[in-house]
């Protein structure tokens, strides 16, 4: 049963963090271009990574919600 939770935890954080890197690897791409400037891409850089910790945050909330209430039963 444990088991079950942790991959099911994983799935949506690695999802997020597969997000995360397609995202910043667009905006590294922005720069090699000289699309953007180095500080608009690190800019971008800590935004995403904060998105990324939130949307985290929030997933280890609802497994803990759902674990809870899986062990009342």
């Amino acid at each position: 049963m444990r088991l079950v939770m942790v991959q099911k935890k994983m799935l949506p954080v690695i999802a997020i963090r597969n997000i995360r890197r397609d995202a910043n690897a667009h905006f590294k791409e922005l720069l090699k271009e000289k699309e953007i400037t180095e500080d608009e891409a690190r800019k971008a850089e800590l935004d995403i990574q904060e998105v990324t910790d939130q949307a985290v945050k929030k997933v280890d909330e609802i497994v803990a919600e759902k674990e809870k209430e899986l062990l009342e039963i």
